[in-house]
């Protein structure tokens, strides 16, 4: 029962967009119809600065990390933990409670990330931050990151994570799609850089 719950509360919280409430607090457009119509950290930034979109940022990796770190700390199966990982993920993407229409995920992967271990959410975000200092584009950084990042888990949990790095690489899979068309775009040199208003 106590694994059913977790799934399920992991996606709940997952479903919680910390990017629309951030907006309509804060009295900032839509970020669902505002810049690059994406409810994530980067687009926010665009539309109301850094304090709003720290504290979206904030709010979309805690997400991830929460049910994730209570899973670990539960010591359940790593099946039940590779489903809470999933679950707090397609909550953001697919968030019940602002109609199944979320973010790319890159945020709440990061939080998914530290739950399972705190070493592992630094080798993403010191990924992050090297390929956004290099080339000013979030969404290359956060490919690059995320693209690492079941490589990392593989590394450095401990008692051959099969089954987490799976979930993990799934995760990856699922962000690649949901940033296909940012790819386009930094294939084609449209891209917009960090900071950029555009």
């Amino acid at each position: 029962m106590i694994d059913i719950t977790l799934i399920i509360s992991a996606y709940l919280i997952g479903s919680i967009s910390a990017a629309i409430i951030v907006c309509r607090i804060m009295g900032l457009p839509d970020p669902r119809s505002g810049g690059s119509n994406n409810p994530g950290a980067t687009n926010v930034l665009r539309l109301g600065g850094k304090v709003a979109a720290l504290l979206t940022l904030l709010g979309d990796t805690a997400k991830g990390l929460l049910p994730v770190a209570v899973a670990v700390q539960l010591s359940v199966s790593d099946t039940t933990l590779a489903l809470t990982m999933v679950a707090a993920f397609l909550g953001h993407i697919y968030p019940l409670f602002f109609g199944f229409k979320g973010g790319k995920g890159v945020a709440t992967a990061l939080g998914v990330l530290f739950g399972l271990h705190w070493s592992i959410g630094l080798a993403t975000i010191i990924t992050w931050l090297a390929v956004a200092a290099i080339f000013r584009y979030s969404s290359l950084a956060a490919l690059s990151a995320i693209l690492l990042a079941p490589a990392y888990v593989w590394l450095l949990m401990d008692n051959n994570p099969q089954l987490l790095t799976f979930a993990m690489g799934l995760i990856t899979v699922i962000l690649y799609w949901r940033h296909s068309s940012n790819i386009k775009k930094l294939l084609a040199g449209e891209e917009s850089k960090i900071g950029s208003r555009d």
